[in-house]
């Protein structure tokens, strides 16, 4: 845990509140078994595009060539730019559970906070990778959400479930998850 990622955290852990664990997705350019599927498509749709532009020429009205050029533009951007463009936003994010709830810090040009409460949570899945990486999605999945998953591209964010996404030692974060949430449902013995 950075200490910028501990400061987002404490101003947002009420002083009844204890932190239990803290951290970071992975930084840098990830590649998701999801790109082996969407980056062929991407390359399709940018020759595609590249062949209308080339093959109409000056002959073409611009009816024709403004869209295959967006349409290009727009497939670079998934093919290439999305992946610095996620790597940046997870940057950005930090990651807490506290004993009542989980907390993720993120934000593009403002800082946005979700929080989700520990008492009411009923659907938490965890998605362990070799080396103990992985996700823990809090709630149920979208149709289709997986398409989505680091592509930060508006309004993607919004058919994901959310999610600690790409952190190390995921069966630990999880069972600190489990645990906390077991202390909120189960009464404490009277002695």
């Amino acid at each position: 845990m950075t200490i910028a990622g501990d400061q987002l955290l404490s101003r947002e852990v009420a002083r009844d509140e204890r932190l239990l664990w803290s951290g970071t997705p992975a930084q840098g350019i990830q590649f998701r078994k999801t790109d082996l599927l969407l980056m062929p498509l991407n390359l399709l749709g940018i020759g595609l595009a590249f062949f209308i532009v080339v093959t109409s020429g000056a002959k073409a009205p611009s009816s024709w060539l403004v869209p295959a050029i967006a349409f290009g533009a727009s497939g670079f951007y998934m093919l290439v730019g999305r992946f610095f463009a996620d790597a940046w936003l997870r940057k950005q994010t930090t990651y807490g559970v506290t004993d009542r709830r989980v907390l993720i810090v993120s934000g593009f040009l403002s800082r946005q906070i979700k929080s989700l409460p520990l008492a009411t949570m009923n659907d938490i899945t965890l998605n362990e990778q070799e080396g103990g990486g992985g996700s823990i999605q809090f709630g149920p999945g979208m149709p289709g959400g997986w398409m989505f998953a680091g592509t930060p591209w508006p309004g993607a964010s919004k058919r994901m479930p959310p999610m600690f996404e790409l952190i190390s030692d995921v069966r630990h974060v999880h069972e600190v998850v489990i645990k906390a949430q077991q202390a909120l449902t189960i009464p404490a013995a009277v002695s």
